[in-house]
């Protein structure tokens, strides 16, 4: 089990080495989104590489280190890039970080993905506020949490009613209006990836109650769940996965970046308010 109490405190004392910040919220940056880390102030900038137990991403889009600093006055950790099943990490060694962000202090966590749509009456691209999420790479045991339970890092069976914070939500949705900025919300489907998901898969994903489709963020938010961290998610819907038309990642990443000046704006609007 990579989530070992020693192999966490490595990680924190080599971060401690370069910053003695400690973070409020952390932040995983999905696909196209590392703009946002251009806008933290007092940054320093750790490769995932120099982090003893963190996996480095090599999908186009995840940059690869991790940021601390101040945005919108309050310390946060930005991880710019994470590591995914279908590059070869373990469901352990995709969450260590979240482990680590814990350990370091951060009690909340934003999790962010580009994702496929599955709403039919939602237009695409667009920006979907995530209220809960199905497992499906959890239905049959590819879940963080396998294997022996460490007390001293959350429960053995961990609830995952309201993963997703509502308080949290209401202040994303209560920003989103002030600045009017459309966000939809709805269920976010984990599917283990690479290959984009067949017309088939996706409509039998939508019968089941999704929204939007993705091959990331649920572990995060388990792991984080029974860290007992708070939890906000946002996704942008780059495509509708139903249509009959294909997709590539250069087509995810210029759609993400198209609402990457509204999703800034909701992030750098919420964030304090997370923390009053």
């Amino acid at each position: 089990m990579s989530h070992h109490p020693e192999t966490i405190a490595r990680a924190v004392g080599k971060i401690r080495e370069a910053t003695g910040l400690v973070p409020r919220i952390a932040i995983v940056l999905g696909s196209g989104f590392n703009h946002l880390e251009n806008a933290v102030q007092e940054a320093v900038k750790i490769p995932y590489a120099e982090i003893p137990g963190f996996p480095v991403p090599v999908v186009p889009g995840h940059q690869g280190h991790l940021m601390m600093g101040r945005l919108e006055g309050v310390v946060v950790a930005v991880l710019s890039g994470r590591a995914h099943f279908y590059e070869g990490h373990s469901p352990q060694a995709a969450t260590f970080s979240i482990r680590v962000m814990r350990a370091l202090g951060a009690d909340s966590l934003i999790v962010t993905n580009a994702a496929g749509g599955l709403n039919t009456a939602w237009k695409t691209p667009a920006l979907m506020l995530i209220s809960d999420h199905i497992n499906t790479p959890g239905f049959v045991g590819v879940n963080p949490l396998v294997g022996p339970n460490d007390d001293t890092l959350g429960t053995r069976f961990p609830d995952m009613h309201d993963a997703y914070d509502p308080e949290f939500r209401k202040l994303a949705r209560d920003t989103a209006r002030e600045l009017g900025i459309e966000l939809m919300e709805g269920v976010y489907v984990m599917v283990a990836g690479p290959a984009y998901e067949t017309p088939a898969e996706a409509r039998f994903l939508a019968a089941g109650g999704a929204d939007a489709v993705g091959m990331s963020t649920v572990p995060e938010v388990v792991v984080a769940r029974h860290a007992g961290m708070r939890v906000l998610g946002i996704s942008c819907l780059t495509n509708s996965s139903i249509a009959s038309d294909s997709i590539d990642h250069v087509e995810v990443l210029t759609s993400v970046k198209s609402k990457i000046a509204d999703f800034e704006r909701l992030i750098r609007g919420v964030i304090p308010r997370m923390v009053a």
